[in-house]
Parts: structure tokens; C-alpha cells; sequence
């Protein structure tokens, strides 16, 4: 019995009601204008459907509504985006049909229901039934005020019948589509990527700071020499300084996390990475064939990000000898095979594994693609292998 009365009490119940609701009001509108044509807004909602906006409206008023609860969540069920593609623009074109016919029938109820309990409810009157339909056919009785709770009852069980209606409506018609998935798990994977590497420079660069200091601070408090202690304290000096700057450059690295996926760094952009390498001591031999500025904007800025690593593997354990580096970065057969090898040497040793190698293949498997690490003849290999139809 508590499951069946469970949606009474739930406030989400009646801002769905108030959905259903919103719509009689302009076809109210219009049928005072044309009461010869009440099917008039179903033919009108084919073009106003079609306008990307009005996915972007309809699936803010539908979250608010309802799925409040999903408001706000990268999850969320319900799309609040405009519309991108054809696709997109028929099926709020269909969701406006379906939102206009329940709201008929929520309407509907709404107005003749409680009018019959009210009709219930004259016939122990002398002024008798108003006429309803239900009472239009019957002789009036005073019994019938027994039935008074009945259309009440069918009211409410409409109400949530239709609220879950529409909302399983809003949640197939405008949830996200392939593109915008794909677009949402690139940005939440590159915040998760960038909380991991936030968290790592400052357990790496604060943490040490702060345990040379606490060390040297009691070193020279147990000593009591004051040569020590000058020591201690240029040490501490010297390594909160150090520590201040990492700071800096973690912050910084905050604020530019909020620039839009859209306008980081793609693989059209990858020489710039290349000159940097070079500048830095490597000996770069790079080669890039096919189309790769028509790869989709994911698949290429994923692709420099692994770029990036690479290289920035290569220079770290690279050693004090400048470091040959082959870059091969090929678009073919509809996939982005990306090459970054080095020649392992006794002075460099490998590059071991690391969360920058762990992060590649993670980045490769968000897309669907692959990516294998390690030694192979001689050189130590990373290649992507990314597909480029993962936006389909």
C-alpha cells in the first residue's frame, strides 16, 4: 500500500502535473482564436520543433520539472543542449506531438474529474447534477455521494501515470545523443586527468617541501649550534621558495582547466611539442602523412595529449646524452596510428611504469582504441592506435 502512495507525497509528482499543465494554456490561446481547429498546434509544433533552440528550451523545462533531481549532473537523463543535427531537431519534433497529446489527456482530467465529484456531491442537494457527462445519462441518487473520492482518486492515478509517461518521453526523445555523450566524457575524463595530475605535483613538489623543512627544523633545534641552524634555515629557505613556485604553476594549471574542450591543443598544433622537444637537447625525427587535420576534434586532442606524454617520457629519462626520437604520426583506413620510439641505452634505462604511461593507455581505451608501451628491439615504443568514427 506504501508503494502506491509514495507518489502522492512526492513533490516531483506535481511539478510533472504543472508540466502537462503548461502547454493547455497556449492551445487555450488558440482554440479562443480558431475553435475550428483544435488540431492546429500538432501541425505547428513540425516547425517549431525543427528549430535547434527549441531542444535547448524544452530540455531545460523538462529537467527543472521533470527529473529535478538530475539538474546540473553530467548524467543527467534529459539533454539540455540545442539541437545539433537533424536527428536531433525530428526527434523534439516528435517529443513536442507526445508532450501536446498527454497534456490533453492530463488536462482533460484535470477539468471534467473533479467536476464529477462535484456532481456527486450536488446530487444530496435539492440543486442536482450540473449536467457532467458521467451524471448526464443516470437518474441522480443520494448515494451516489458515496463515489465521491472515485474521480478524485482517478485524477491522481492519471496525474502519475502521465507524469512517468512524459517523463520516460523526455528521457528516449531528448536525452544526449552520440556526439554529446562523447563530448561530456572527454570533458569530465580531462578533469579527472587534471585532479590526478594536480594531486601529483603537489604530493611530488609541497609534499617534499614540507618534510625537508619539519626535518631540518628539528635537526637544528636538537643540535643548538648556530652555524647549524643557519644552515637549517637557508635549506628551509631555499626549499619554500622551490615550493612556492610549484604552487604558482599548479594554480596556473587550475585556472587554464577551465578553458573549453574545444580550445585544447590539437594534433594540428603538434609542432609546436616538436620544437619544444628539440629545444630541450632531442634529436627529433618526425613524419606525419594523411589527412590529420580533418581528424574529429576528441580523437585529435586525445592524440596530442598522448603526444605530449610520449615526449615528455623520452626527455625525463633520457639522461644527460641528447636522445634520437622517431615520431610517426599516421591517418589511415579510418584509424590515427600515432609512434613515439627511442633507443633504450644503459644511461637512460626505461622508462618504467609509470602514471604517464597508465594514463596513455586510458586515454587510447576512452576512445575505443589501444595503446601498448615498452621495449621493442631496442627501443623503448609507445603507439596509439585511435579509430576515427567513434563520433558516429
Amino acid at each position: 500500500m506504501r508503494r502506491f502512495l509514495r507518489p502522492l507525497t512526492d513533490s516531483v509528482t506535481y511539478t510533472r502535473w504543472l508540466h502537462l499543465l503548461i502547454p493547455t494554456a497556449i492551445v487555450s490561446v488558440w482554440l479562443f482564436i480558431s475553435p475550428d481547429t483544435p488540431w492546429a498546434p500538432m501541425v505547428f509544433a513540425v516547425p517549431v520543433g525543427l528549430l535547434p533552440a527549441m531542444r535547448l528550451a524544452e530540455g531545460v523545462q523538462a529537467q527543472l520539472l521533470l527529473t529535478p533531481d538530475e539538474r546540473g549532473s553530467p548524467d543527467a537523463s534529459i539533454s539540455a543542449a540545442s539541437a545539433m543535427t537533424w536527428a536531433d531537431r525530428w526527434r523534439t519534433v516528435a517529443w513536442l506531438e507526445v508532450r501536446l497529446l498527454l497534456s490533453g489527456v492530463a488536462t482533460f482530467a484535470t477539468v471534467w474529474l473533479p467536476a464529477t465529484a462535484v456532481d456527486l456531491v450536488l446530487t444530496v442537494t435539492d440543486e442536482g447534477p450540473s449536467g457532467d457527462w458521467l451524471l448526464r445519462w443516470v437518474e441522480p441518487h443520494s448515494w451516489y455521494v458515496l463515489f465521491v473520492p472515485l474521480p478524485l482518486l482517478v485524477l491522481l492515478a492519471v496525474i502519475v501515470v502521465c507524469g512517468k509517461l512524459v517523463t520516460a518521453a523526455a528521457r528516449w526523445l531528448l536525452s544526449q545523443s552520440p556526439v554529446e555523450r562523447l563530448t561530456a566524457l572527454e570533458e569530465r575524463t580531462e578533469q579527472l586527468l587534471e585532479r590526478n595530475r594536480i594531486a601529483r605535483e603537489l604530493h611530488d613538489s609541497i609534499g617534499h617541501a614540507l618534510t625537508v623543512a619539519v626535518v631540518q627544523a628539528g635537526a637544528a633545534r636538537a643540535a643548538k649550534d648556530p652555524e647549524f641552524t643557519e644552515r637549517a634555515l637557508a635549506a628551509i629557505e631555499e626549499t619554500g621558495r622551490d615550493a612556492l613556485d610549484d604552487l604558482e604553476r599548479v594554480l596556473r594549471v587550475l585556472r587554464e582547466s577551465d578553458a573549453p574542450v574545444s580550445q585544447r591543443p590539437t594534433l594540428a598544433e603538434a609542432d609546436r611539442l616538436l620544437e619544444s622537444a628539440r629545444g630541450s637537447g632531442a634529436k627529433v625525427d618526425a613524419e606525419m602523412s594523411g589527412p590529420v587535420e580533418l581528424v574529429p576534434g576528441p580523437v585529435s586532442r586525445e592524440g596530442y595529449r598522448i603526444l605530449q606524454e610520449a615526449l615528455t617520457n623520452v626527455l625525463r629519462h633520457s639522461g644527460t646524452v641528447p636522445v634520437r626520437v622517431r615520431v610517426r604520426i599516421t591517418v589511415t583506413d579510418g584509424r590515427l596510428e600515432l609512434e613515439v620510439a627511442n633507443p633504450l641505452t644503459e644511461s637512460a634505462g626505461p622508462p618504467g611504469g609509470g602514471s604517464g604511461l597508465r594514463g596513455i593507455r586510458e586515454r587510447a581505451a576512452l576512445l575505443g582504441g589501444k595503446a601498448k608501451t615498452g621495449p621493442y628491439n631496442g627501443e623503448w615504443r609507445v603507439h596509439a592506435s585511435l579509430p576515427l568514427d567513434r563520433l558516429g
